[in-house]
C-alpha cells in the first residue's frame, strides 16, 4: 500500500492482491520504521456511511463503508474520496504507470490508459 501525504490530503493506494486481502479479512495495515520509532498506516472496514480518518498512537487508519468496499473490490470501482473535516481523503486502486518507473507492478492494476494492441 502506499501512503502520499501533501498538505491535508491524504491518499492511499492498494495492489490487487492488497486489495484482495483487504476485502477478505476488513483490514490491511503497512509499516514503515524510523529508527526505534514506527509510523503505521491502515485501512479498516467500518458500518459508517462515508470515509473517514484518525490518528492516534503514530497509527493513520482510514476506515471504509464495508458497502464502499464490497463495491471496491469487486468491481471495476477505481476508488472513494471523501472530506473529513479538513483533511480530503483518497483511496484508489494502484495501476500499472504510464511512465518508466524502478519498482516492481507486475502486482498493479492494469492501466486503463495503455493501448490495447
Amino acid at each position: 500500500m502506499k501512503l502520499r501525504i501533501k498538505g491535508n490530503s491524504l491518499r492511499y493506494r492498494l495492489t490487487r492482491s492488497e486489495v484482495e486481502r483487504f476485502c477478505d479479512s476488513g483490514y490491511f495495515e503497512e509499516i514503515i520504521r524510523f529508527g526505534n520509532t514506527e509510523l503505521i498506516y491502515a485501512l479498516k472496514k467500518t458500518f459508517a456511511d462515508k470515509l473517514s480518518v484518525s490518528f492516534k498512537d503514530n497509527k493513520i487508519t482510514v476506515f471504509m463503508p464495508t458497502v464502499m468496499a464490497d463495491e471496491w473490490g469487486y468491481t471495476a470501482r477505481v476508488g472513494f474520496e471523501s472530506n473529513e473535516g479538513e483533511v480530503y481523503l483518497l483511496v484508489e486502486k494502484d495501476f500499472v504507470c504510464l511512465d518508466t518507473v524502478n519498482e516492481d507492478q507486475s502486482d498493479n492494476y492494469p492501466n486503463p490508459l495503455l493501448s490495447k494492441e
